[in-house]
């Protein structure tokens, strides 16, 4: 059976400690039937990467994160006060960089500051929304409920992006060996043949010619070329911090046939799902836009959520400026409208981003039905023009040889 790493709460203190069984749902059932109240299970290995952060620094990832949330919602909604749980998630943390944050944050409380005023004194672990909910949860007096639903939140949010980055992996790696294929028939194959035509004194045809030529290019100016490459793409990462540049690629990526549809759902999804988050805090709807706009990650979208917040201060509503800017899907601009209309701004955003994000899981999975057989197509027509270039060169040596 495989072994699980656990923390729970019990008696006052956190309880960690291994566990054999066969899934995390039979640990979870074991220590629930001990009376202990579960913070967290993990399968009990210890990567070259957990090693590193019991040694390093820096700031929280999100998984650690989200970790943190949870298990201190779980302690808040247990009964326990805030330092005390903060000390617990102190003396649980996985590794010393986690504990040193948390450290500071508990500090900071104890020394009289709201939690959400101790989590803005860092910014690099804890982003802000994050902290925008908090404060919200602070002053509805529903922390613990706050926290839980945040860690919803994230948790939606890494699952979708973990799609996404996962659908793209097979891709990815076809197109590596697609390139590699390439590259070791044009300089390695190719010019083993080059000798035998040179002692038959046969004229090479234009085709495996050329391909001989760029065999030599690359074998010749490969490296520089690979620095090249690094450099024009650290310049275009310094472009993309100017505004304008910025703004004219993402109007660029919208545009695009099939990618400019998933980016806008994508966009949808994150968007609904963060407003209708910070809505149903109790979050205002102006500061809840912009904070929206903020984890947009598109500096076009991030423009038409701030004219919406514009719009709405002014009292013409939120979604007939979002319809204006034509950014987002009709449907999101629809539901935004009906939630207006009913005063159910945020859950019918909620609703929305269910609607978005299961669109775009849809929209990956098309994605990546299109781009494995075009890959696989291409990458043999390409081997294909190769091999053909190669045997029309050792057909004409046939030829002189008869």
């Amino acid at each position: 059976m495989p072994s699980y790493r656990y923390r729970a709460l019990g008696g006052g203190e956190v309880i960690r400690g291994v566990m054999d069984g066969a899934s995390e749902a039979d640990i979870v059932a074991g220590l629930q039937k001990r009376g202990l109240l579960v913070l967290g299970v993990d399968p009990a290995r210890r990567s070259l990467a957990f090693l590193t952060a019991e040694l390093g620094g820096g700031a929280l990832r999100r998984g650690e994160l989200t970790e943190a949330t949870r298990e201190l919602a779980a302690m808040l909604g247990a009964g326990q006060d805030l330092d005390r749980a903060l000390r617990y998630l102190v003396e649980g943390a996985l590794n010393k960089r986690v504990a040193g944050v948390l450290g500071r944050v508990r500090d900071l409380v104890r020394d009289g500051s709201s939690l959400g005023a101790a989590l803005a004194r860092e910014p690099n672990s804890f982003p802000k929304l994050y902290i925008g909910l908090v404060r919200a949860g602070e002053a509805g007096g529903d922390l613990a409920g706050t926290l839980e639903r945040v860690a919803t939140l994230m948790e939606r949010s890494r699952s979708l992006n973990a799609t996404i980055q996962s659908a793209m992996i097979y891709p990815a790696i076809l197109v590596v060996a697609a390139v590699g294929s390439i590259f070791l028939l044009l300089t390695r194959v190719l010019p083993q043949f080059v000798p035998l035509f040179a002692e038959n004194g046969v004229a090479l045809p234009a085709s495996t010619a050329f391909l001989l030529g760029m065999g030599d290019a690359l074998s010749s100016y490969g490296p520089l070329g690979l620095v090249v490459l690094v450099a024009i793409g650290f310049a275009l990462r310094m472009a993309l911090r100017r505004r304008g540049v910025r703004l004219a690629v993402d109007r660029l990526l919208l545009k695009l046939p099939v990618a400019g549809g998933l980016s806008r759902e994508i966009l949808a999804a994150r968007f609904s799902r963060t407003l209708g988050m910070l809505l149903s805090n109790g979050v205002p709807l102006l500061s809840a836009l912009t904070i929206a706009g903020d984890v947009l990650g598109n500096f076009l979208a991030r423009e038409a959520v701030l004219q919406a917040a514009e719009s709405a201060k002014s009292g013409q509503g939120l979604a007939r400026a979002l319809e204006r800017a034509a950014i987002f899907p009709a449907r999101l601009v629809h539901l935004l409208r009906l939630g207006e209309d009913t005063a159910q701004l945020g859950p019918m955003a909620l609703r929305a981003a269910d609607i978005h994000e299961e669109r775009t899981r849809l929209g990956v999975q098309r994605v990546v039905a299109l781009l494995v057989p075009a890959i696989t197509i291409l990458m043999g027509a390409a081997v294909a023009g190769i091999v053909s270039s190669l045997l029309l060169a050792m057909l004409s040596l046939n030829d002189i040889a008869q």
